[in-house]
């Protein structure tokens, strides 16, 4: 490989691993939150389940990252495999990793037990917790993940919501 065949592919990842946070972003804020609300809600309810129907989403994540490393295949696909796939594929994988460890691992402290006092993970964590602060699938801030908006930003969102009868929230939120 040459130089510039490895920036190539260090640059494919990269876009694809921030390419997914659009992805993520939309799917949980139109569908998650939409016609796909019947897998996320126990997301948002309280359970004692190891795992949630939520879950089939990383399920759905992983199948696009394979599909990536198929077309990539010459072994699926013979010439006409497109060596750059596998490359997406490494960035979905690699976003469903940081996302598995870091939403599921610290926001939700489904395998860590740690809570972060000060910079990006205490503000990534605020801002996940303060998309939980809705009851149901209406309304709701901070459907992204990798790059937090300010916690008093969404207070002031999820207040004008509640005003608005757009959200019902679980508890007052105080600007």
């Amino acid at each position: 490989m040459t130089a510039l065949t490895v920036l190539t592919a260090i640059a494919i990842v990269i876009a694809s691993v921030l390419g997914m946070e659009v992805i993520a972003w939309s799917s949980h804020k139109y569908v998650m939150h939409g016609f796909g609300w019947a897998w996320h809600r126990d997301h948002h309810e309280p359970h004692d389940n190891v795992l949630e129907k939520n879950d089939l989403y990383g399920v759905v994540g992983a199948i696009m990252s394979m599909s990536m490393f198929a077309v990539g295949s010459p072994l699926v696909l013979g010439e006409a495999a497109w060596w750059e796939a596998n490359f997406i594929g490494i960035g979905i994988m690699l976003y469903g990793v940081i996302y598995t460890l870091v939403h599921d691992g610290i926001v939700h402290q489904r395998w860590f037990r740690w809570v972060p006092k000060r910079g990006y993970a205490k503000r990534l964590v605020q801002a996940h917790k303060l998309h939980h602060a809705t009851i149901g699938k209406e309304g709701g801030v901070s459907f992204g993940f990798i790059f937090p908006r300010d916690p008093a930003v969404l207070k002031r969102e999820l207040k004008a919501q509640r005003e608005q009868g757009i959200a019902v929230l679980r508890e007052a939120i105080e600007a």
